[in-house]
């Protein structure tokens, strides 16, 4: 039996059961024998499949956002105050209890991100594999830009160089590393309004999403004389690390917080801004 008691969703099989305090889209697609409970949020295009547990508080609530055209497999469970941004895929079966961006296909217990909705793998083009050096090619999205540096082989060590701005279009201001990061861990995930970075992973690997907000392209930075051009208003993901990568980020600005765009709803409306400040 269907309970419906403040929605208008296409509840398509039996046994769900909608609790008031919830907000569920009258264009979610719930598919049977499901709760949802108050605090629950679910926007539109949503696509929730049978037997999907939102866990909830010893209130009978849950703070848990699923954004616009997210799909949640059969059979998952999804912790208290998680979000799952749009156009997210959760596997069937996956536990998820912490946040799922934006385009992120999870899966597992616990769940971990395997990839990327409607992204090309660029570094599997034969033409960007057999590049050679001082070759830059874009990849599609905004301007971002593949470089591959000079590497020089020498018996006491190889080196390679890079060019401020002659062939890395800014003057750095500022750099930083990541490292010692879990192979099951996300980092980037947030754009900037004015920074323009440069990413070069000097040791080990790790994979790099660029995204327009309509086109996302996937490169693996697994050469040292292998660097990525990110402008401003890229939404930047970096997953994937190898136990030993070390990635090297050259900032054109200093640190500024209120130059992070840190959502990526938000992000689509700033790119939307600039189209229109063009237009």
């Amino acid at each position: 039996m269907t309970q419906s008691l403040n929605t208008e969703a296409k509840l398509q099989g039996e046994h769900v059961y909608v609790y008031p305090g919830s907000d569920i889209d009258s264009d979610a697609v719930i598919d049977g024998f499901t709760q949802l409970w108050s605090g629950l949020v679910i926007k539109a295009g949503v696509r929730i499949g049978s037997g999907v547990i939102f866990l909830k508080n010893d209130n009978n609530s849950t703070n848990t956002y699923v954004a616009e055209n997210a799909v949640i497999g059969a059979g998952c469970i999804i912790g208290v105050d998680v979000t799952i941004a749009q156009g997210a895929i959760l596997e069937p079966g996956a536990v998820v209890l912490q946040n799922v961006p934006a385009h992120a296909i999870v899966g597992g217990n616990p769940a971990r991100i395997t990839g990327y909705t409607q992204t090309d793998d660029i570094t599997r083009d034969s033409n960007l594999i057999t590049a050679p050096n001082d070759d830059i090619v874009n990849i599609g999205v905004n301007n971002v830009t593949l470089h591959r540096f000079k590497l020089v082989k020498d018996y006491r060590g190889d080196l390679s160089v890079g060019e401020f701005t002659k062939e890395i279009p800014f003057e750095p201001k500022r750099y930083f590393l990541v490292f010692n990061v879990p192979s099951e861990k996300t980092r980037g995930e947030h754009a900037h309004h004015e920074c323009h970075q440069f990413l070069i992973c000097v040791k080990g690997s790790c994979s790099v999403v660029a995204d327009d907000g309509v086109l996302r392209r996937e490169v693996l930075l697994d050469q040292p004389n292998l660097g990525l051009y990110l402008p401003p208003l890229t939404w930047g993901i970096q997953y994937k690390y190898s136990p030993d990568a070390v990635l090297l980020v050259f900032a054109s600005h200093y640190y500024a917080a209120d130059d992070y765009i840190r959502n990526y709803e938000e992000f689509l409306v700033a790119i939307e801004a600039k189209h229109n400040a063009v237009n």
